[in-house]
C-alpha cells in the first residue's frame, strides 16, 4: 500500500464534513479546535493538503490520468463554492415557515 495515497484521500474526504459543518454552523471538532471559522479553515487546509499531496506524486498531468481523484475533487469544489448559498437558502426557508 501507497501511504501517499491513503493520505491524499483521507485528506480530500475530511475536507468536506469540516467544511460544510462549519459553514452551516454545526459543532464538530478540527484539528484546529470547536467553532464554525475552525472547520471551515481546518476543510480547506486539508483539501490543500490532498491537491499538494496529488501533484508532488502524480504531477499536474496526474488530474486527467486519475478520474477518481479528480471527480471527488470537482464534488468537493462544488460543495465549498455552494454551501454559503445553501446554508442561506434553507435557513430563511426553514425559519419562514416557522413564522
Amino acid at each position: 500500500m501507497q501511504w501517499i495515497d491513503l493520505f491524499i484521500g483521507l485528506t480530500l474526504m475530511n475536507a468536506m464534513p469540516h467544511y460544510i459543518l462549519g459553514t452551516w454552523k454545526g459543532k464538530m471538532l478540527s484539528g484546529f479546535g470547536v467553532g464554525d471559522v475552525k472547520n471551515i479553515l481546518w476543510g480547506v487546509v486539508n483539501a490543500l493538503a490532498s491537491v499538494a499531496l496529488f501533484i508532488y506524486k502524480y504531477g499536474k498531468e496526474g488530474f486527467a490520468k486519475n478520474q477518481v481523484y479528480t471527480g471527488a475533487l470537482i464534488i468537493l469544489l462544488t460543495f465549498f463554492l455552494t454551501s454559503p448559498f445553501w446554508y442561506r437558502y434553507f435557513y430563511k426557508k426553514t425559519n419562514d415557515e416557522r413564522g
